[in-house]
C-alpha cells in the first residue's frame, strides 16, 4: 500500500470551504477492502508520523475483527485535508451488526459505498446502502480491487445502478460520480483511463460531494450519544454528534432519558477526534462529533441539551430481533476448570455491561434465575458475543438458536432472509434441492460470464432454514460456493422444516479417550475428538450417520494377556477427527443439547447427562 502524503504540488491551493467539516461513512461488505482503503487515507492525510509503526487494517482494532476480517463495531477516525476535517466512520457490513449500522448513521451526512470489482454489491451492502438511502443521503461509489484479474468494473457499475432503482433511490441519489480505486496501493481515479499516483481524486469527490454538516452553533444545544466508552480515569465516556449549539467543557447541560425524564450534569472533559485518538478540546460546535466525560449513567439514543431550554433529538428505532438462545452456567462435570467466571451473577452482570453498548440486543430473564434469554439480529451477531465472553474468561451453556415469530392479524409470522448463493454450476441441482428442504424460494438465478462457469442464486428462505445450511453448502460444494444472507422482512409461517437428519454418537461414561475404542466406533460416524481427550458422562463426541443417538464407551483399553496371539495385533489407522468452532457446533446442537463454552474448549452435551433417565431421541 502507498504511503505517500499528500504533500507539495499534490495537495489543492484553493479556497478555504466556510464549513470546514465533512462527515462521511464508508458501506462496503465483508473483504470488499473498507479498512485497507481507511488506511490508506489515514497514512496520505499524514496522520502518522514517518516511520511510526502501526498495523494493518488499523481500526480492526478488535481482536475478533482482526482474525475474522469483518467490522464488528462501528468506529470513527478523523483526517485533515486542506483545512477540512473528514470524520470517517467505518460500518459493519452485517446485518448482524445493523444496530451499530443505524447508530453510525446518524452521525455522517453521507456515505462512500465501495464495491469489489469482481463481485459486484452483495448483500450486506444492500443492508446498509437500504439504511443509507432511507436516511437521504448522498453516497459516492468507489469500485475498488481494479488491479484484479477477473475485474469487470464497467458491468459492477450497471450492478450498481439495477440496485440503487431496486431500493428506491431518488433521482438525486442515482447521479453519484463514480471512482475507481486500488486501496492496497493507496491510487484513485476518476476514469479508468486516468493516471492515479494517490487518493487525492477521492478526498476532492468527498469535499464537492458531501455537503458541510447543518445545523447552527447559536441555536439551542442537542447532542445525540450514538456510541460508549470507558476511561479508567474519567468513567463512561458518551460519544455523539452536535446536531445545533456549542459545547464547552465545564458547561452544565441535561441528559434527557429515553423515558422522557431529564437529569442535569457538569462535562468534565471534552474531546475531539484526530487520526486514532480523542484530544482534548474547549468547545465544540454543531457538525463536531465529540466525546464527553462526567456523564454517569448516560445510554446510547438519549440526547444532552441546554439546561435551561431543554429541546430533546427523536430516538431512533432499531430493528427488531429475529433470534434467541438460552445463556445459563455451565453446571458439567468440568465446570469451573478453565474459567475465571462462572456463577450467575458474573453471567448476569456481563449481560447487563453488554446492553449498555449493544443496542441491538435483549435480554430476558428466565424462571430459572441461572438462566438468560438473549435475543439477537442473528446468529453472528450472538456467536461474536459467545466468543468474546469465552476470551474474557467466562464459562457458561447456551442452547440451540430459536427464531423470534410474531403475530400479525391472527397469525404467527417469521423472520425472512434473502439468500445469495454463489457458485460453480456442477453444484446447482445440489444445491437448489437442499434449499428447497427448508423452504426456500428462488427468487433469481444469474450466470456471470466469469471464468469457472460459477452461477448466483437468489432465494427467500425463513431465517430458521438458515440454521445449519452453512456448512452443509461447503460440504456439498467442496468448500467452493460464496454464502451470503440478508434479514427481508417478515412472512407468514411457512411449515415445518426437518431438523438434523443424523444423531449424536454420546459417552457413556467418564475418562480418556482411547485410540482402541475410537477406532471400533469410527464406522458408526464422524469422530469430533481425539485420543487422549478427558469426557465425561453425556458428553457428545461425535455424530451418529443415523437419526438415532448411541450411548459408546470411548475409553475402553484393549485386555492385555500372556498369551501370544495367533496373529499380529493390526495397525489402529484413526479417521483425523472434525473438531467443532464455535459457528459449527451452534449449528449442530439438537434440542436436548447444551453447547458447554469455557476458555479452553468448546463440548457439545445431552442437557440430561445420566443415559438411563434421558428420554430416546424420535426421528423428525
Amino acid at each position: 500500500m502507498s504511503r505517500t502524503r499528500l504533500t507539495g504540488s499534490s495537495r489543492r491551493r484553493g479556497p478555504v470551504l466556510s464549513n470546514l467539516i465533512r462527515n462521511v461513512a464508508i458501506i462496503a461488505h465483508v473483504d470488499h477492502g473498507k479498512t485497507t482503503l481507511v488506511d490508506a487515507m489515514l497514512w496520505q492525510s499524514g496522520i502518522f508520523k514517518a516511520g511510526q509503526e502501526v498495523a494493518e487494517r488499523v481500526l480492526d482494532s478488535n481482536e475478533l475483527e482482526r482474525e475474522r476480517g469483518i467490522t464488528i463495531l462501528a468506529k470513527n477516525t478523523a483526517i485533515s485535508y486542506h483545512g477540512v476535517t473528514i470524520n470517517i466512520v467505518d460500518t459493519p457490513g452485517h446485518s448482524d451488526f445493523g444496530g451499530e449500522v443505524e447508530r453510525a448513521l446518524k452521525l455522517i451526512d453521507g456515505v462512500l459505498l465501495l464495491v469489489d470489482a469482481s463481485e459486484g454489491p452483495l448483500p450486506q451492502t444492500r443492508y446498509v446502502l437500504r439504511k443509507a438511502l432511507e436516511a437521504k443521503l448522498p453516497p459516492i461509489v468507489v469500485i475498488n480491487k481494479i488491479d484484479r484479474a477477473d475485474a469487470r468494473p464497467q458491468e459492477v457499475v450497471n450492478e450498481i445502478y439495477d440496485l440503487f432503482i431496486d431500493l428506491d433511490a431518488t433521482e438525486e441519489q442515482l447521479d453519484f460520480p463514480i471512482l475507481y480505486t486500488n486501496a492496497r496501493r493507496g491510487t484513485a481515479r476518476v476514469a479508468l483511463a486516468d493516471p492515479a499516483e494517490n487518493l487525492g481524486p477521492l478526498f476532492e469527490a468527498i469535499l464537492k460531494h458531501i455537503p458541510p454538516p447543518s445545523g447552527d452553533p447559536a441555536d439551542v444545544l442537542q447532542l445525540l450519544v450514538v456510541n460508549l466508552d470507558y476511561s479508567e480515569y474519567h468513567g463512561r465516556l458518551a460519544i455523539g454528534r452536535i446536531f445545533s449549539g456549542t459545547l464547552r467543557r465545564g458547561d452544565e447541560v441535561a441528559i434527557v432519558k429515553l423515558d422522557g425524564t431529564t437529569q442535569t450534569t457538569q462535562i468534565t472533559k471534552l474531546y475531539g477526534f484526530k487520526g486514532l485518538e480523542r484530544t482534548e478540546i474547549n468547545h465544540a460546535e454543531a457538525g463536531d462529533i465529540v466525546a464527553i466525560a462526567g456523564v454517569e449513567g448516560i445510554t446510547i439514543g438519549e440526547t444532552v441539551t441546554s439546561a435551561e431550554t431543554p429541546r430533546p433529538l427523536v430516538h431512533m428505532p432499531v430493528d427488531e430481533p429475529t433470534i434467541s438462545m438460552l445463556f445459563t452456567i455451565n453446571t458439567s462435570p468440568f465446570s469451573g476448570r478453565d474459567g475465571t467466571f462462572v456463577t450467575s451473577r458474573h453471567l448476569r452482570e456481563r449481560l447487563e455491561k453488554e446492553l449498555l453498548t449493544n443496542v441491538a440486543l435483549r435480554v430476558e430473564e428466565q424462571r430459572n434465575t441461572d438462566s438468560f434469554k438473549v435475543l439477537g439480529r442473528g446468529e453472528l451477531q450472538l456467536a461474536i458475543l459467545i466468543e468474546t465472553m469465552r476470551r474474557e474468561g467466562y464459562e457458561l451453556a447456551v442452547g440451540k438458536p430459536e427464531i423470534v415469530t410474531r403475530e400479525a392479524e391472527g397469525k404467527i409470522q417469521e423472520p425472512m432472509e434473502l439468500l445469495v448463493l454463489d457458485c460453480p454450476q456442477d453444484f446447482l441441482g445440489v444445491l437448489m434441492e437442499k434449499v428447497s428442504k427448508r423452504k426456500g424460494v428462488n427468487t433469481k438465478m444469474t450466470g456471470h460470464g466469469r471464468p469457472g462457469g460459477r452461477v448466483r442464486l437468489e432465494f427467500t428462505i425463513p431465517s430458521r432454514g438458515l440454521i445449519g445450511l452453512r456448512s452443509e453448502v461447503l460440504q456439498d460444494t467442496r468448500g467452493t460456493a460464496v454464502m451470503n444472507t440478508l434479514f427481508d422482512g417478515y412472512a407468514d409461517w411457512q411449515g415445518e422444516i426437518a431438523g438434523r437428519l443424523t444423531g449424536s454418537l454420546v459417552a457413556d461414561r467418564a475418562g480418556k479417550t482411547t485410540a482402541y475404542a475410537l477406532y471400533n466406533l469410527q464406522e458408526r460416524g464422524e469422530l469430533f475428538v481425539g485420543p487422549g481427550v478427558e469426557v465425561y458422562e453425556g458428553m457428545v463426541i461425535g455424530e451418529n450417520a443415523r437419526w438415532d443417538d448411541i450411548d459408546v464407551n470411548v475409553v475402553k483399553e484393549k485386555k492385555q494377556t500372556n498369551m501370544r496371539a495367533s496373529v499380529a495385533d493390526e495397525a489402529i489407522r484413526l479417521v483425523p477427527p472434525r473438531p467443532l468452532s464455535l459457528e459449527q457446533a451452534l449449528q449442530f446442537i439438537a434440542e436436548d443439547e447444551w453447547l458447554e463454552i469455557t476458555p479452553e474448549a468448546i463440548r457439545v452435551r445431552k442437557k440430561i447427562l445420566e443415559a438411563n433417565k434421558r428420554p430416546r431421541r424420535r426421528p423428525e
